[in-house]
């Protein structure tokens, strides 16, 4: 992830958020049992749950944004495929 940050593929916001990830991931295989301790603060009574719960929002946001970046792109399609349209119905 740094590579491709230094070689400008992804933005320092990006960055930050795998090194977050990744950082967590390793807490969490080096010390097992700090899922418990999170999950007893928020209220759940396993870590492995809390596992699962925090792994479906993650799943349903990416979704979201994804779902809207693509709806995105299809107006985007639209609105070039009407300007060339427009354009080349002028040439003729």
């Amino acid at each position: 992830m740094f590579k491709k940050y230094r070689v400008g593929e992804i933005k320092i916001k990006e960055l930050g958020i795998w090194t977050v990830f990744w950082l967590a991931a390793g807490i969490v295989v080096a010390i097992p049992n700090s899922t418990t301790v999170v999950a007893k603060i928020v209220g759940i009574g396993r870590g492995a749950d809390l596992v699962v719960y925090s792994s479906l929002a993650i799943i349903f946001y990416i979704l979201f944004r994804v779902f809207n970046r693509l709806e995105n792109i299809e107006k985007n399609i639209t609105k070039i495929t009407r300007e060339l349209a427009l354009k080349e119905e002028k040439k003729n």
